[in-house]
């Protein structure tokens, strides 16, 4: 272990050493003088000249120690070099406790489970999912040098991520069988939620999205492999003045003229709205493509607003300015501009995900001796007091 100064210019504060000195030196004992009457008529004679000593030397002693402890403090000294190599068997979510327990390794070895804050092995199993590489990535870099590590993973990973972790150590990297209880939870995409408010004059395209609706209802009666014709409503349709839905965060606004401040607020408090062609929103012109026809011209563009997303189309709502509309794709299309962005794949073989060799080690953490200086200096400071107000002292130092 090695002690560094972080700060050394701190130790500039040691020429505060001569205080105490100087404080001691010209506050000595004090001497009184008591007249007595039988020496009163006598003269005074020339006392011999004293030499300069210290008094109080154990005072004097404990606020230099204290002078220096602060100067100390203010060179930040830290500690180079972990003691601790113990090994370490880390297991990911999905990994019977029992299987952690059994890992074997040496008497000492730390258990942990793969999750944030690495919870010991008698806490509850983390829920799964968890971002492995970037756990192992972080507990190679918190470990120091030499620390064998050992990782349990079950045989298929939930929470990789598109880069096998690179490690700065060979680790023991363990495909061990899942436990019996878990599963593994799968959502189906489901399709988009959409409400139209339009002018008297934006009624031709509302055939178009009733079109879009039923296509999606049935599409997800398919998938689910329901025969029974629910009636759930995709797309709601009211004239512009009607408020908003609540709970439903997708709007197709076929309204001429300027967005509506509601409008605008609703969208960055979150929502996405598709803008009808003749609509003006400020910033829209510089947006970016979402859609293009065949020859490569825009059809729809869009921009984040706040929290959410403005939309609008380039062209009227009519099959002469836009064929697309006719077109057995168009439904498919529309719920791609409302569709959340999908999350990339994150279950892989734990076969191939073994973490390789080669990163840069990481640097070592230097522990910082300030907490205990300022226990130190608590404690001088206060015998320091003690001593000082001493009512066995004579007089004050």
């Amino acid at each position: 272990m090695n002690l560094a100064l972080l700060l050394p210019a701190g130790l500039v504060a040691l020429a505060a050493l001569l205080l105490p000195l100087l404080i001691h030196l010209a506050r000595r004992s004090e001497q009184r003088i008591t007249d007595f009457a039988a020496l009163r008529w006598l003269s005074a004679k020339p006392q011999p000249r004293r030499k300069h000593r210290f008094d109080e030397r154990l005072l004097l002693l404990l606020r230099v120690l204290l002078i220096a402890a602060l100067a100390l403090l203010l060179a930040r000294p830290v500690l180079h070099g972990q003691p601790d190599h113990s090994a370490w068997i880390v297991a990911a979510p999905g990994v019977g406790v029992d299987a952690l327990r059994n890992a074997g390794g040496a008497t000492n070895a730390q258990r942990h489970w793969l999750a944030p804050g690495f919870p010991g092995i008698d806490e509850h199993m983390p829920v799964p999912a968890q971002p492995i590489a970037s756990l192992v990535r972080e507990l190679d870099a918190s470990l120091p040098a030499g620390a064998p590590l050992t990782v349990l993973v079950p045989a298929a990973i939930d929470g990789a991520d598109a880069e096998r972790p690179k490690l700065s150590r060979r680790i023991d990297w363990r495909i061990v069988p899942a436990a019996s209880h878990t599963t593994v939870s799968t959502t189906a995409t489901q399709a988009p939620v959409v409400m139209v408010r339009h002018a008297p004059e934006g009624t031709q395209a509302l055939r178009y999205l009733r079109a879009a609706g039923v296509a999606w209802h049935a599409s997800s009666l398919t998938q689910a492999g329901d025969t029974q014709p629910g009636a759930t409503r995709l797309v709601t349709v009211a004239t512009a003045t009607q408020p908003l839905d609540a709970g439903t965060r997708n709007l197709v606004w076929l309204v001429p003229g300027p967005v509506p401040t509601h409008i605008l607020d609703w969208i960055k408090a979150g929502g996405q709205a598709l803008l009808d062609v003749d609509s003006d929103v400020a910033g829209i012109s510089a947006a970016t493509p979402l859609w293009r026809d065949d020859q490569g011209n825009v059809l729809v563009h869009g921009m984040p607003l706040g929290r959410g997303r403005v939309m609008q189309w380039t062209r009227a709502w009519s099959p002469d300015a836009m064929p697309q509309l006719l077109e057995s794709d168009f439904p498919n299309r529309l719920r791609a501009l409302f569709a959340d962005p999908e999350s990339p794949p994150a279950r892989v073989d734990a076969r191939n995900y073994r973490p390789t060799v080669g990163a840069r080690p990481y640097p070592e953490t230097p522990r910082p001796l300030s907490p205990w200086l300022i226990g130190l200096i608590a404690a001088l400071f206060v015998v320091e007091r003690w001593l000082a107000n001493s009512p066995r002292r004579g007089t004050t130092a």
